[in-house]
């Protein structure tokens, strides 16, 4: 008949296993503990990095917020006389929603002033930074083919605005009237007259 295991048999086994996991951790320090340390310090100043450089971020999103909001204030009370050179410098930012607003900006500035040719310059300089978010490109996109419709080819204006003449667009009322003009310069009248309808008819 098996005995049953005592309390010392049990205890012995547990201090024996203790021992064994105590040897084969400083076993483990002794092997890898630099690179363990190394990879720790390593996280630690990766994440300290990160954090300073969210802060940074916050900070100059601040900076570029205030600069923007005074040259919309000044635009507004008809202090023009420095503006584009403000725009400019926030134009050279990193940052590429502050470089398209300022750039967006310019070139409204621009056309007011009669100096379409800057305009043009501006809405490329958007269309050309594939950093930008895609809404400020649509823009840049529809703004520059007004400012270019007569000088273009209609079948260059349909096909630059085939993905934004859509009723799920934001652009589609603008987009969709240039399409049509488009085709009125093709000589597609009854195709133009569909797309006007369709415009009318939409409530959005």
């Amino acid at each position: 008949m098996a005995l049953a295991p005592t309390e010392p048999n049990e205890t012995f086994i547990r201090e024996v296993d203790e021992e064994l996991r105590r040897s084969q951790a400083e076993d483990f320090f002794k092997r890898w503990g630099y690179w363990v340390i190394a990879g720790a310090l390593l996280f630690l100043a990766a994440v300290g990095g990160y954090l300073f450089w969210r802060n940074q971020q916050a900070q100059q999103a601040q900076v570029h917020s205030e600069q923007l909001a005074a040259i919309l204030n000044d635009i507004s009370q008809q202090r023009t006389a420095d503006v584009p050179q403000r725009l400019g410098t926030l134009a050279e930012e990193r940052n590429d929603s502050f470089k398209a607003t300022a750039l967006m900006t310019r070139a409204a500035l621009a056309i007011q002033n009669g100096d379409r040719q800057s305009a043009a310059q501006d809405y490329r300089a958007i269309l050309d930074n594939n950093g930008v978010p895609q809404a400020y490109r649509d823009a840049a996109t529809v703004r520059l083919i007004q400012l270019e419709f007569d000088s273009m080819k209609p079948e260059d204006v349909i096909a630059r605005l085939q993905q934004l003449a859509k009723p799920e667009s934001a652009w589609y009322g603008t987009a969709g009237e240039l399409t049509a003009m488009a085709m009125l310069k093709q000589n597609r009248k009854a195709q133009a007259a569909r797309v006007f309808a369709a415009l009318g008819a939409d409530q959005n």
